[in-house]
């Protein structure tokens, strides 16, 4: 036997294409990250501007035409709206503007990103240097002291992510990497909720009583991680089921590539590249941390749309999962009327959880 023939013997034109694939996905996770993440720059930062009347405008119109766009301005009343503001995440920090002496107020909430409030502190700093002006900064939402920079929220949800396909992908190529029947189906999705229950109280349990790095709800958390779990669990097993051993890669690509760079983790969504921000806050990693950080540090508000896009996404591939499993046994059927004395599975495989 040649060369030749013992790599073709090797090396299968299946086990080539998926290779080239898993290429694809490295170079794209290559680019994914450091796109995002390589040069981070702030644009259109909401930021609220409390003045007296007569130079409020003024003031707004010269932070928004500063180079670059960093910030979006607006005015707001009074110094309790813009608290209300920040708490609500509606804007991301406030300038107030001392009417009587020549020290103003930059108030910020590290909750929401540590590298953003010090981002925008320095902005406003540089922007009142050249009025002879000075500020002070009042972090209104702080990161707790175990939260280096904001980030165990964005850690956390990665884990609960990586958890819910991993476990989905367990489940499906145990047995095959498409649902044989409906039952095996609903048997994958089952196993796959109680899963996701221990992973959100697992991971409510590290992040709070273990390790003292986020405050906030622990059953708030816990129901966060559940649904996390979950969602990218039942996408990742829609997938799988839709394209085969492919979708594995498929749900790497929507959580791993294209999520993760994109959540606000490292850097909050006013620091990314335009692409990144629009796809983050659709997508479970990015979703799922600005909920995490919304009930660690602000009260739980604004976790409505996030909420809704993770239960979108879990109601999606929980419905394209038991679908495609009709389409499986249909096939199965077909193979049965056209070999009838003969087996369409290893036995013991109808009791597989897989």
């Amino acid at each position: 036997m040649t060369f030749a023939d013992e790599v073709k013997s090797a090396v299968t034109a299946r086990a080539a294409l998926l290779v080239i694939g898993v290429l694809a996905l490295q170079l794209l996770f290559i680019a994914s990250y450091v796109g995002a993440l390589h040069r981070p720059a702030p644009t259109d930062v909401p930021l609220g501007v409390v003045a007296p009347k007569q130079s409020s405008g003024q003031i707004v119109g010269r932070l928004d035409g500063l180079p670059g766009g960093p910030l979006d301005p607006r005015a707001v009343p009074s110094e309790a709206e813009a608290r209300r503001q920040i708490e609500n995440r509606d804007i991301d920090g406030a300038l107030i503007v001392s009417p009587t002496g020549s020290t103003d107020t930059v108030l910020v909430a590290s909750g929401g990103g540590t590298v953003l409030a010090n981002t925008l502190t320095k902005i406003i700093e540089e922007a009142e240097g050249p009025r002879h002006r000075t500020v002070r900064t009042v972090d209104v939402a702080p990161a707790s002291s175990g939260d280096f920079n904001g980030l165990s929220s964005f850690y956390l949800v990665v884990g609960w992510c990586v958890g819910g396909y991993l476990c989905a992908s367990i489940l499906a190529i145990s047995a095959g990497t498409k649902p044989a029947n409906r039952q095996r189906a609903v048997i994958r999705t089952g196993v796959m909720a109680l899963y996701s229950i221990a992973g959100g109280i697992g991971g409510a349990i590290i992040i709070g009583p273990i390790l003292g790095a986020l405050p906030g709800s622990f059953w708030g958390l816990s129901g966060l991680g559940a649904l996390v779990v979950f969602a990218v669990g039942m996408i990742t097993l829609a997938l799988e089921a839709l394209t085969g051993i492919v979708g594995i890669g498929l749900a790497v690509l929507l959580v791993v590539i294209a999520g993760n760079p994109s959540a606000g983790g490292a850097f909050p969504l006013p620091m990314l590249p335009d692409f990144w921000r629009a796809i983050g806050p659709a997508l479970p990693p990015g979703a799922g941390t600005w909920t995490a950080r919304s009930i660690a540090y602000f009260k739980g508000n604004a976790v409505t749309g996030p909420l809704l896009v993770l239960s979108a996404w879990a109601v999606v591939g929980t419905a394209l999962t038991l679908l495609l499993s009709l389409r499986g046994r249909d096939t199965d059927g077909a193979r049965r009327a056209a070999a009838p004395g003969e087996a369409t599975d290893s036995p013991g495989s109808g009791s597989s959880l897989a």
